[in-house]
């Protein structure tokens, strides 16, 4: 039996799906006005995880993660850069892509934008206006009456008392109460805009998420996912909303990943401490960026450096030796086995991840010391199970980081045939200088019967 951490009870709890056989998911994707960053490249493996599991034990998924392609940040980095809107979020758009591409992450079953989902965010406000939920004001915003929904806070645990405690003095005073949040924005010159029953404007940002999960899943389905930094305000918003509409429960089971930290400081834009996907992706190799994100539990924070990730780069080829040692079989898992049974229960525990790749490391040692190309097999299927171990061990241990200035393939080719000409020759001295500078650049040689191989640390 699956158990997911549930956070709107903050506990785990059995998964039972609302229709038998089928799993409803929606994600809270990126705000494309930069490239992503390693946060987002988190949000993107762990669901992606998330979804591999499930069609694995053969539920139908159907996956939605959304654009915002609309809002504040958009439009002022859009005016500073001098270009279209659209223009800007098209460029950023095929540059998410290509970073999940490139991270082994399969693409989501729909991927609706913001500004395609206008008439569907247009009805939802209208049935919060007429349910007494919502309110035009005076600047001609339309707000959410927060003090009107009995369940506002059941997911984040804040109270209004709580939440009135912390006001800001210097909040909007267009809005009946500081805590109302804004639904429809009127137009401002120079902005985009759409025409609505209460003028000329643009969603805000919480609506987007709760109509485009409603045209495409529903108005109750099974889980929500997306970043703890979305737990309040934006998915109590979305709660409110659709809730508040509809009159029943929105989702059953809802899922945040920790952060990403940076000196004990959480990574984000606001804070400057960010590395985008693309600056590590020319260090690491994308693979060794996946297992990284995947070793640490999803609710964990992650702690970001080069030397975590260079450990991760140790551990991911210590299991890629295995199978170039140990040519797998092609296996079906049997889920009877004991590492196979080991792998299921800490999938099935929350999505341990860091107890599955625990067992694939005992798997790799299974198959060093037996020589088992069986346990080889299981060891590459499990792990595709989790986007990992998919390439031609060769081809993963001789792999270059982008920026790296060292010997390509060639080049150290080159320098082993020297290397064994010297040795042939009986010039051990000339024999072991290239072996130590080769290993200076962080190759390693490895003599065998059917002569040298070598790859990188």
């Amino acid at each position: 039996m699956l158990r997911i951490h549930n956070s709107l009870n903050r506990e785990k709890q059995d998964f039972v799906p609302i229709r038998p056989g089928e799993v409803r998911m929606y994600v809270c994707g990126m705000t494309v006005y930069d490239f992503c960053h390693v946060g987002h490249a988190r949000v993107m493996v762990v669901f992606d995880t998330v979804v591999r599991w499930l069609r694995c034990q053969g539920w139908h998924v159907t996956y939605v993660r959304n654009i915002t392609d609309i809002d504040d940040k958009i439009i002022r980095r859009a005016a500073d850069a001098g270009e279209p809107i659209d223009a800007l979020t098209g460029r950023f758009i095929q540059a998410m892509n290509e970073d999940a591409a490139a991270l082994g992450v399969i693409p989501p079953d729909h991927e609706p934008r913001a500004t395609d989902s206008i008439p569907g965010m247009l009805s939802l406000i209208g049935q919060l206006v007429e349910r007494g939920l919502a309110y035009q004001a005076a600047n001609g915003d339309v707000y959410y009456s927060v003090r009107d929904f009995p369940g506002y806070g059941k997911l984040s645990g804040k109270s209004l008392e709580d939440l009135r405690a912390g006001e800001r003095v210097d909040v909007d005073t267009s809005k009946r109460d500081a805590l109302d949040f804004v639904l429809w924005k009127s137009a401002k010159p120079g902005e985009p805009q759409w025409d609505s029953p209460w003028g000329p404007g643009r969603p805000g940002w919480h609506i987007e998420c709760s109509a485009m999960s409603e045209a495409l899943l529903g108005t109750h389905f099974d889980i929500h996912g997306g970043g703890q930094d979305l737990q309040f305000p934006h998915h109590e918003n979305e709660i409110a909303q659709s809730e508040g509409a509809h009159g029943h429960d929105f989702v059953n089971y809802w899922m945040h990943n920790g952060f990403v930290r940076v000196d004990n400081e959480k990574m984000s834009k606001s804070l400057g401490n960010f590395f985008t996907v693309r600056e590590v992706l020319a260090k690491y190799d994308p693979e060794v960026v996946r297992y990284f994100i995947l070793r640490a539990h999803y609710r964990s924070p992650l702690n970001y450096s080069d030397q975590h990730l260079d450990d991760a780069r140790s551990a991911l080829t210590r299991l890629y030796t295995a199978l170039k040692n140990v040519p797998p079989s092609d296996v079906a898992i049997d889920w009877s086995d004991p590492a196979a049974a080991r792998f299921r229960e800490a999938m099935d525990d929350d999505f341990n991840t860091p107890e599955a790749c625990a067992v694939l490391f005992d798997l790799a040692n299974e198959a060093n010391r037996d020589r088992s190309p069986q346990r080889a097999g299981l060891l590459r299927a499990l792990a595709g199970l989790l986007g990992l171990l998919g390439r031609d061990p060769e081809t993963f241990l001789k792999a270059a980081p982008a920026a790296s200035e060292g010997l390509d393939a060639t080049g150290i080719d080159a320098r082993i045939a020297e290397r064994v000409a010297a040795k042939k020759a009986r010039d051990f001295a000339t024999a072991d200088r290239i072996r130590d500078e080769l290993i200076a650049g962080g190759i390693l040689l490895e003599d065998g019967p059917a002569g040298t191989t070598w790859r990188r640390k």
